[in-house]
């Protein structure tokens, strides 16, 4: 199982948690929230970054010329739309992307299903809020293109496990304060999910 961290603000906390084994580092280029990193300071922390780490750019309500437009400064690989999207601008987007369901019901995880998509708990603000899904809703489904994200913790991680998620997506429960990851908890995270 594949392991992001989110909301990397620093080369310090990106470099301890790939360090930790991390598989993707995220970069939030939305302004309302506290995670909330420019193009410019990412391109400086992902020059940095050795090779084979996804990085992944987390947008909302942004058009596809911007989105390609930050994309191409910060030197992201990979494009993470949280929120609800056309086709026409996903075709216009000049990289990979995967897509963000915002569930609210058990219905809602087969959205997209044959997809790679990212799952996370509904909530009135973009970015998540550190809410937890029912995993319940994840019983019988075929897990292994879902990356699962919400209120993630060293506390509940292990109770995923079990359900063969391509990957868990954590960001506020690996933080000392938002946007500033705590090495420890990052590294306690990671080993429970790969070992």
């Amino acid at each position: 199982m594949k392991v992001k961290i989110c909301g990397i603000t620093s080369l310090e906390d990106a470099l301890a948690t790939i360090a930790s084994g991390a598989d993707a580092l995220g970069f939030v280029f939305y302004e309302n929230s506290p995670r909330y990193i420019s193009a410019i300071n990412a391109k400086k922390i992902i020059s940095e970054l050795p090779p084979f780490v996804e990085k992944v750019g987390l947008f909302v309500n942004l058009d596809a010329k911007s989105i390609n437009t930050i994309a191409k400064t910060s030197g992201i690989s990979l494009i993470q739309l949280h929120f609800d999207v056309t086709n026409e601008l996903c075709e216009a987007l000049e990289l990979p992307y995967i897509k963000v369901v915002r569930a609210q019901c058990p219905e809602d995880i087969k959205e997209n299903e044959t997809s790679y998509r990212l799952i996370d708990a509904y909530c009135e603000a973009y970015g998540g809020m550190g809410k937890r899904l029912n995993l319940e809703w994840f019983k019988d489904v075929d897990c292994s293109k879902i990356i699962l994200a919400g209120g993630l913790s060293t506390d509940n991680v292990k109770e995923c496990l079990a359900y063969g998620f391509y990957a868990l997506d954590v960001s506020s429960g690996v933080e000392v304060s938002k946007g500033i990851k705590d090495p420890q908890k990052v590294s306690a995270f990671i080993n429970a999910v790969k070992c």
